[in-house]
């Protein structure tokens, strides 16, 4: 892998200097305003400042739905997702339900097995959820492009409420919702909520928000009146791993989940997997939603039945969310040695690519190998597409003999739209596709995999510049000597960063006093800079570096014998 263009964030002064004077110390409110915040006001946590409800286009149907079904005790049942978000969005409206008086016997929930049924509401998953006798359906994290299902649901005679956050399908070039009794995405059209961001579990929780108004309007709310904050562990966790942008609604939701973990207020599920994962919640970080947590849940997803993670995210057993937890961790490990596998697998047939256009990389990849697992096809893609900065398919062989694939994206290139645009100059390529803009999903045919791959390149080609196709990596310029403390990594921890708020990261020039390797692949080095000796670590990079480097770097607390010591963790060289 080539090394990354190393470019340094523009910082508004006029904003850092407006968070300076409101009491940010001089640091942060620099690394602030390089990330668009302007004023103090985007910084506070509190659960008023939440965007509110209101702005929800299909809200007001969705509560009169639900309250109309919780008060004639008639059946709900919750058509969840095979990943993290759709687990927790599953929690969550489980749980807000009962608290909003619904019995536990009126309720249920059934998720795809990602090999068998595939995403979504399809009409299989209807007609399994049909020997639960619900009276209405309601999805979490998925639905809005379910035209089939939906339509074979109501043919049923069921009710229907699609609670998502993808896009809408588009059917001969005009955008399509499913005729369901309400909908409520932030981005189906005409929605006016100012977040197009939240993930599928931030909209069930706003789903709950607009019941328990609707409920108490009726005077119909248990009492004492139900707390809904106490679901934030839950939407925190499926916001982190769902990788949606952390705008300042979505930090606030975070920041909440955050703080019930670190007060051990976090649900039985959530603590037993910090414990699982040999994390300690009292410091709970979005790191380890993103790639401790939430691995474990999807893990289920991928390789076994995500309703082992449901049902550690419902349970009010301590000891049973033990025991889950301790399922999903060993699972999540067969997924890791089930990874590393395809992942060489993926490498050689790339390598094998490159050799065959005489060293060149096309500027988008698709893989395929018959050995590959459908379960972890997302992460090799995300894997591969790191490596290279291409935007990157995976395949593998489905049940039904078709490929599915999962494909991860690079900044400047739609995935979902350009899956749109090969499907309008092939028709009969894509069997079906789906996704966003950097992640998306399509099936097709085994012998049609060539031809997706050069569809896909020449969309890339005729959409990115060989300055999109030049990895960058954004840094936060020089860390000034007297803020290299473990102060200052405690002052970052405790904020929440994550995609689309990037955590720091600085760039600096050092001496490399000495350099070795550890565990094999990790490279252990001893930095001079100013005449200060600094600890660094290169995870996951063997080779030696020059006697002089510029290193850009996150701050890290390595912890020992109970001692904490500052230590830069390096993410690339130049």
């Amino acid at each position: 892998m080539n090394a990354p263009r190393l470019v340094e964030r523009e910082v508004n002064p006029r904003s850092a200097w407006a968070l300076e004077q409101a009491g940010v110390a001089p640091l942060l409110a620099r690394l602030l305003a390089a990330r668009g915040v302007r004023e103090a006001a985007e910084l506070d946590e509190n659960l008023g400042q939440l965007l509110p409800p209101t702005g929800l286009l299909g809200l007001d149907a969705a509560a009169t739905l639900l309250a109309d079904t919780l008060q004639a005790g008639r059946r709900i049942v919750i058509v969840a997702d095979y990943d993290c978000d759709g687990a927790t969005a599953c929690a969550v409206m489980l749980r807000g339900l009962r608290q909003l008086g619904a019995l536990p016997d009126t309720l249920g929930y059934v998720v795809p097995d990602r090999a068998v049924h595939g995403y979504g509401l399809t009409p299989t998953i209807v007609d399994l959820a049909l020997a639960q006798r619900p009276d209405l359906l309601v999805t979490v994290d998925n639905g809005i492009a379910s035209l089939a299902g939906v339509a074979h649901a109501r043919a049923r005679g069921l009710q229907v409420l699609v609670t998502d956050h993808h896009l809408p399908a588009v059917v001969d070039g005009a955008i399509v919702v499913p005729e369901a009794d309400a909908i409520v995405n932030p981005n189906q059209p005409g929605c006016s909520f100012p977040s197009k961001s939240l993930a599928g579990v931030g909209v069930a929780f706003y789903v709950l928000l607009g019941l328990r108004a609707e409920l108490r309007r009726r005077g119909a709310l248990p009492q004492p009146e139900p707390r809904l904050d106490g679901l934030l562990d839950l939407v925190a966790l499926g916001t982190v791993a769902d990788v949606v942008k952390l705008d300042a609604n979505n930090r606030r939701l975070v920041a909440q989940g955050l703080k019930r973990m670190r007060a051990g207020r976090a649900q039985p599920g959530v603590m037993a997997l910090f414990s699982a994962a040999k994390r300690d919640a009292s410091k709970a970080q979005g790191f380890d939603l993103g790639f401790a947590l939430g691995p474990r849940i999807n893990a289920a997803g991928r390789l076994s039945d995500m309703t082992l993670g449901i049902e550690a995210l419902t349970t009010d057993d301590p000891e049973r969310a033990l025991q889950l937890a301790t399922q999903l961790d060993a699972i999540n490990r067969e997924r890791r040695d089930i990874e590393a596998g395809m992942r060489e697998m993926a490498e050689a047939r790339l390598d094998g690519l490159v050799e065959a256009l005489q060293g060149a990389l096309p500027p988008a990849v698709a893989l395929f190998d018959a050995d590959f697992h459908e379960g972890v096809v997302g992460i090799v893609a995300s894997r591969i597409k790191d490596r290279v900065h291409r935007p990157t398919f995976v395949f593998a062989r489905g049940a039904d003999g078709q490929l599915k694939g999962s494909g991860r994206s690079i900044p400047g290139f739609h995935l979902r739209d350009a899956l749109d645009l090969v499907a309008k100059r092939e028709p009969d390529l894509l069997a079906k596709f789906g996704g966003h803009a950097m992640a998306a999903g399509a099936t097709l045919a085994v012998d049609d995999i060539n031809r997706f791959a050069l569809a896909l390149a020449r969309v890339a080609e005729e959409w990115l510049s060989e300055q999109d196709l030049t990895r960058t990596l954004c840094h936060d310029g020089a860390l000034p000597p007297e803020a290299a403390t473990p102060e200052t990594a405690r002052l970052l921890d405790a904020q929440v960063w994550g995609q689309g708020f990037e955590p720091p990261v600085f760039c600096d020039r050092f001496e490399l006093v000495s350099q070795r390797l550890v565990g094999e692949k990790h490279l252990k080095l001893r930095l001079r800079q100013a005449g200060r000796l600094i600890d660094g670590i290169w995870f996951n990079h063997v080779d030696m570096l020059p006697e002089r480097a510029t290193l850009a770097y996150r701050l890290s607390l390595d912890e020992w014998q109970g001692q904490q010591r500052l230590q830069y963790v390096i993410e690339a060289a130049a």
